[in-house]
């Protein structure tokens, strides 16, 4: 089983080239795709941050390469955006495709403790063995300068790994992220699920509750959030992440955008901004 990455397409874009690959993961036991999107070079020895892109539930390694236009920028400031799958995939656990918000394609970034859904371990796929993988294959990209980002459900996986690996990453911004999953019915049923009843064990996945004990937050964080979102009110809570940020004077921005919806039609709208965000602070 080939652990290194094998190339399987190519498409040239802003002078630059996404780049979709695959490999065998340890970490979930099954064959993953992961895009990458590498800007133009400036020099031979250059070697680019790296800017950990997060996607939502149902998604794949390939909704934000085809349409978030984040390219563009990403091109423009130097970053390379990498872009890993939502979950793992072809491993025929029972029940795993029932539901879109629950098992394929919604991993959620955690470490399922539930010994059915034992190769659930996108947390862990993301903070160790992603990073190791392109340090030892893509010597064009410097891992030690690392930013993440992410929508929804990728949102949620973006502030928890940032807020649990201050010293791994140098940003963190979010579309629409699920901020306070241990009371949404989104957060229950996947933590129910994959991590048990023990609700200590499901505080250690949500970033209301972390931003309490892990505030040595540096760079501002980031949050677009749409004003028509359907799941605003019921899912997403970013006021309880906003009261639990000031309450221990974390640094945050939460832009309501009136009249956008959960789609990557809003994504795209304000992509440049979050890009920039990040470069800014890969680059100091």
């Amino acid at each position: 089983m080939e652990t290194k990455p094998t190339e399987i397409s190519s498409s040239k874009m802003f002078g630059g080239y996404n780049k979709r690959y695959k490999h065998f993961s340890p970490t979930l036991g099954c064959s993953m795709n992961f895009h990458i999107f590498f800007p133009p070079p400036t020099s031979p020895s250059h070697k680019f941050p790296v800017l950990y892109w997060l996607s939502g539930l149902t998604c794949t390694d390939e909704n934000f390469i085809a349409k978030s236009g984040a390219q563009r920028a990403a091109s423009n400031e130097g970053v390379a955006l990498i872009v890993p799958d939502t979950s793992p995939r072809g491993l025929n656990v029972e029940g795993e495709s029932d539901s879109w918000d629950f098992g394929v394609g919604a991993g959620f970034y955690l470490n399922a403790t539930q010994e059915k859904w034992k190769n659930w371990r996108m947390y862990d796929y993301v903070v160790k063995e992603l990073p190791t993988l392109l340090l030892e294959n893509f010597p064009e990209l410097d891992t030690s300068r690392a930013s993440i980002f992410g929508h929804s459900m990728g949102g949620h996986g973006a502030l928890t790994v940032y807020l649990k690996n201050l010293d791994k990453y140098k940003s963190v911004s979010a579309f629409a992220p699920i901020t306070n999953p241990i009371n949404c019915p989104w957060g229950l049923k996947a933590f129910t699920n994959y991590l048990g009843e023990n609700k200590a064990d499901w505080e250690e996945y949500d970033a209301t509750c972390l931003v309490s004990r892990f505030n040595n937050v540096s760079a501002t964080i980031l949050i677009d959030q749409g004003g028509d979102d359907k799941f605003l009110k019921d899912q997403l809570l970013p006021h309880k992440f906003e009261a639990a940020c000031r309450k221990v004077g974390v640094p945050l921005l939460v832009r309501l955008q009136p009249g956008y919806d959960h789609s990557y039609y809003f994504i795209a709208t304000f992509i440049d901004d979050h890009i920039r965000h990040h470069a800014q602070a890969l680059k100091l």
